[in-house]
């Protein structure tokens, strides 16, 4: 496991015009995963792309973003080392799946295709390389998602609540795989929901936030 990795909020303060949408002050180590809860309203996305760098012009937010000890509030989103993970999985049409899962890995990856070929034997999908990812189920999308994820060698993840769309065989299912490779990777995670299934096998803090 990497334990180097460590993401800081340190008091942050949201703000759209005179209304506070929320404030928040937390740490988050390595293969931690700290849940936020909240209605629709309460700020959760906003935070989340605060975090990522692209927060929309009419928020303005206050408070500084830590990242292995690096300021990276006002970095590009580009330039931040932060992975995210949708409700969607957003592959990529035009590409195969072992496209896919290239697409996000560093160029000094040493031996890429054998790195693909390994990493869809660890989610299952084993000789899925060549697939169209429309030929996928839903929960083999998420799979190759959350690898790509992985494969774009993050330093922290933020989950904007990826399990939203799955079933719930599915859902339950795919919690367990992506906070297990979340820990096992020491990856630092922020993750928004609704559901509190959701927080309860992300095993982490819960804060709450109110409408």
């Amino acid at each position: 496991m990497n334990d180097r990795h460590h993401l800081a909020l340190e008091q942050i303060r949201i703000t759209l015009g005179e209304v506070t949408l929320l404030e928040l002050d937390a740490a988050v180590g390595p293969g931690e995963v700290l849940t936020v809860m909240g209605p629709s309203g309460s700020g959760k996305s906003t935070l989340l792309a605060f975090v990522a760098g692209f927060l929309a012009p009419a928020f303005q937010a206050t408070g500084r973003i830590r990242l292995d000890g690096r300021d990276i509030t006002r970095l590009p989103a580009e330039r931040r080392g932060i992975g995210l993970l949708f409700q969607d999985p957003l592959l990529f049409p035009h590409l195969s799946v072992a496209g896919n899962l290239r697409f996000g890995m560093p160029r000094s990856t040493p031996d890429r295709s054998d790195r693909v070929e390994d990493a869809l034997g660890e989610i299952g999908l084993a000789g899925f390389g060549d697939r169209d990812p429309a030929t996928l189920s839903g929960g083999q999308q998420a799979r190759v998602a959350l690898m790509r994820l992985l494969l774009s060698a993050p330093c922290a993840v933020l989950l904007d609540e990826p399990f939203a769309k799955l079933d719930t065989h599915l859902r339950h299912e795919m919690r367990q795989l992506v906070f297990s490779r979340l820990h096992e990777a020491g990856l630092p995670s922020l993750l928004v929901t609704h559901d509190r299934e959701d927080a309860e096998d992300a095993g982490g803090s819960l804060i709450q936030l109110s409408a």
